[in-house]
């Protein structure tokens, strides 16, 4: 980042080496990296979640358990998602990040005027049409919803199979279950590769941004950074109340046995890579039921972005600011609304919640071409974002395995998760055939 802002700054046109255009077909060809990194992320998504979502949900053996966790897990990442909103937006209009950076640069740099979207344009759905809005949820097309890789559709069809899975009988799930797996590990190997880019990425966009804007526009984005840090750190701290209230343990302690899987998802800005860390930290250091970690942590890891969410309603209110949009209560409503919905189907991989973006901006008519103003900063943010997303997960598991009691007490399962672990590498199958409880 240090690099890709001197490297900016020398070659753009206020440094006086290069002229306008020169410079800006270099920024372009510096940013080329990092459209490939977004492209490649894009396109592994959607495999990557179906997988996942189904695998997760399936692991769960018992139905009675697995619908009151399902219920009550949806029911809290609902209330946690809106609450991050809340402090996002809060933030976003009480210190008015936006008001940093020129309008009138940001309009001339970022946009043409062909591209401008007119919030006029843009209309509130009535009450009526709701029920009509809501039934689109569901996928009537899944394969459709698959290929257009519509987020929401995809986690809906993926958790209905999940549990379909779970009830029918375990030899007829096997076959499907074991190509999901191969499947998430070919992911995974994409999502490796995709990070391998991810520095030369940063530098790329970084370069472009600084290029295009200059040193001024730079400082003020510094605001924005700021102010999304600073909600990021409030969730966190209501996170660890929550810990303190549920277990009466010290937050510290609690940090201190996640803080490996906490480094990890800051540097790979992905939940779905440290899913596999997530689970074994749940289990082993803070004591988790296996049958609640490898629930809760995989449907997490796609639908609890708290972190993502905070950051969307941020950058929303700050892009509005930055183009002169003003934002009365029915847009920021619009915005919670559709952030919540987005927030639900943000894929767990890094540089995806900036894509995202586009659809809440577009919404309350916020050109989307604004994307281009906060991609450069938003590597550090991401980074952030995910390391609370993912302790959010965590404590997800401790409140649940503290709300949903079990057949099975905790040691009891970890006993038998160790036997069922002996059995699988003695029979060198990735999928054990197990009968259902009575």
């Amino acid at each position: 980042m240090i690099l890709g802002v001197g490297t900016g700054l020398l070659l753009g046109p206020s440094a006086g080496f290069l002229s306008k255009e020169m410079s800006y077909t270099i920024g372009e060809w510096l940013a080329l990296p990092g459209y490939l990194f977004l492209a490649l992320l894009q396109m592994i998504v959607v495999p990557l979640v179906f997988a996942s979502i189904i695998r997760g949900i399936a692991s769960g053996e018992d139905m009675e358990q697995l619908k009151k966790i399902g219920l009550r897990t949806v029911a809290y990442f609902l209330v946690t998602t809106a609450l991050a909103i809340l402090i996002g937006l809060t933030l976003a209009l009480t210190i008015n990040p936006g008001t940093y950076i020129s309008s009138e640069l940001v309009q001339n740099t970022i946009i043409s005027d062909t591209t401008q979207v007119e919030s006029s344009g843009i209309t509130t759905p009535d009450v009526a049409e709701l029920p009509g809005m809501i039934t689109t949820i569901l996928p009537t097309n899944p394969l459709g919803a698959l290929a257009t890789g519509q987020m929401l559709q995809v986690v809906l069809f993926s958790a209905i199979i999940g549990v379909a899975l779970v009830s029918i009988s375990p030899m007829q799930s096997k076959p499907l279950l074991e190509l999901l797996g191969s499947l998430q590990e070919v992911s995974m190997a994409v999502v490796r590769w995709t990070m391998l880019l991810a520095p030369i990425a940063v530098f790329g966009l970084i370069s472009k941004f600084t290029i295009n804007l200059g040193l001024e526009a730079l400082m003020g984005m510094l605001v924005y950074v700021g102010t999304v840090l600073l909600g990021l750190l409030l969730m966190l701290i209501i996170y660890m109340s929550i810990i303190l209230i549920v277990t009466g343990k010290s937050p510290i302690a609690f940090m201190r046995a996640i803080k490996d899987v906490l480094l990890l998802a800051f540097s790979t800005s992905s939940s779905a890579a440290v899913m596999p860390l997530s689970i074994k930290t749940a289990e082993e250091s803070i004591g988790v039921r296996p049958s609640i970690s490898q629930f809760v942590i995989p449907l997490g890891a796609t639908i609890n972005m708290n972190g993502t969410a905070l950051y969307q309603s941020v950058a929303a209110v700050f892009l509005a600011q930055a183009f002169g949009i003003e934002l009365g209560f029915g847009e920021l409503l619009l915005i919670m609304i559709t952030v919540v919905g987005a927030s639900i189907g943000t894929p767990s991989t890094p540089g995806v919640g900036i894509v995202i973006l586009a659809l809440i901006l577009n919404s309350v008519g916020i050109p989307t071409a604004g994307i281009a103003l906060i991609i450069g900063v938003d590597r550090i943010l991401d980074m952030s974002r995910t390391a609370v997303n993912v302790t959010g997960d965590l404590v997800t598991c401790v409140v649940m395995d503290k709300w949903v009691s079990g057949k099975k007490s905790s040691s009891e399962e970890f006993i038998e998760m160790a036997k069922h672990e002996a059995q699988r590498r003695a029979l060198d199958e990735d999928v054990i055939i197990t009968a259902h409880e009575e």
